[in-house]
């Protein structure tokens, strides 16, 4: 039985308005300031690429695009903050890699890294390389599987933090080779180089431009890199891949993500720009003098990357006895 009448008229049309003013808004995409959030501070690399490619979409678009640092809970903060806003492409999100581990790791996370976000697409990489110190007397992968293998629990590495993707890649690294080595966590990045270079530690993984200039001044070396390929910076060390370990392939990426549900002109826009961004001379020249390999990925692959990354970790959480914050 109907007892709709008037009301439910009212609604679908109010409905129907609201689709046609946002169909409309989004064919004229973009009519004001855009606003990409990083959650991490000021001068990290995501800032630093979430600035210069606002820069140039601003030139491109004819708008203006302000850069919102929301640093905290590795990340967590500025991602709850962008799904949460408005599905119309003037807040987006700047990020990659710690978006699809922190499910696993922190209990209080509300978003859901797949089905949260509209990914845009992706603007570069940076691997990352097994690295040791001076003092560790090894000189090739073989040799340091040999020495790992032979001394179950005597060596530690480190990482930037709990959680990070040093932390997590290095994890994966012992559960696919079986190796026994123990995790020490620091706060942040440059007090585990700090002691990786004075001999505390034995190892880990570093950025491998990070790792560069060290292994230039004889202080560490690296053995290989985390992939399925050779690293631009460091041509002369090897994959791991090609060393026979496929299944250890992992690297920090850049990618740009809007709220769920965008719509698809605003994608479409964002898809396009992203491509011709990243194929830049200028942009190219600048990511790599910051140590990041240019690679464009499209917002389907992208998207696909989260959904995989996703379950890897929580994979590796589960299987390494991770404990989330």
């Amino acid at each position: 039985m109907r007892v709709c009448g008037i009301s439910c008229s009212a609604v679908a049309a109010g409905s129907v308005l609201l689709v046609m003013a946002v169909s409309a808004a989004a064919q004229t995409y973009p009519s004001r300031r855009i606003t990409i959030v990083v959650p991490y501070t000021a001068g990290s690399g995501f800032d630093t690429v979430a600035r210069m490619v606002g820069q140039k979409i601003s030139e491109r678009l004819g708008q203006a695009v302000v850069v919102d640092n929301k640093p905290g809970a590795s990340g967590n903060i500025g991602a709850d903050y962008v799904a949460g806003t408005a599905p119309d492409g003037y807040t987006l999100l700047h990020t990659g890699t710690p978006l699809t581990a922190s499910p696993s790791l922190y209990k209080t996370v509300r978003f859901d890294p797949v089905a949260g976000f509209t990914p845009l697409g992706t603007v570069a990489t940076s691997g990352l390389a097994l690295t040791v110190t001076q003092s560790f007397p090894v000189t090739t992968l073989a040799e340091f599987l040999d020495q790992v293998r032979a001394n179950p629990g005597k060596f530690n590495y480190s990482s930037p933090g709990s959680g990070t993707l040093q932390h997590l890649g290095m994890e994966l690294f012992k559960l696919q080779l079986k190796l026994d080595a123990v995790h020490v966590p620091y706060r942040g990045a440059g007090p585990a180089l700090t002691d990786l270079l004075t001999g505390q530690v034995q190892f880990t993984f570093l950025p491998v431009h990070s790792a560069l200039p060290h292994v230039q001044s004889g202080k560490l070396r690296m053995l290989a890199v985390a992939g399925s390929k050779r690293s631009m910076f460091a041509p002369d060390v090897p994959s791991l891949a090609e060393l026979g370990y496929p299944g250890v392939d992992f690297e920090l990426w850049y990618g740009f993500f809007g709220p769920a549900n965008l719509p698809g002109p605003v994608v479409q826009t964002w898809d396009r720009e992203l491509r011709e961004i990243a194929g830049l001379a200028d942009v190219k020249e600048s990511l790599e003098r910051q140590g990041m390999a240019p690679a464009y990925w499209d917002a389907p692959t992208t998207a696909a990357r989260v959904r995989s990354e996703v379950v890897r970790w929580r994979d590796v959480v589960e299987r390494a006895g991770i404990k989330p914050e």
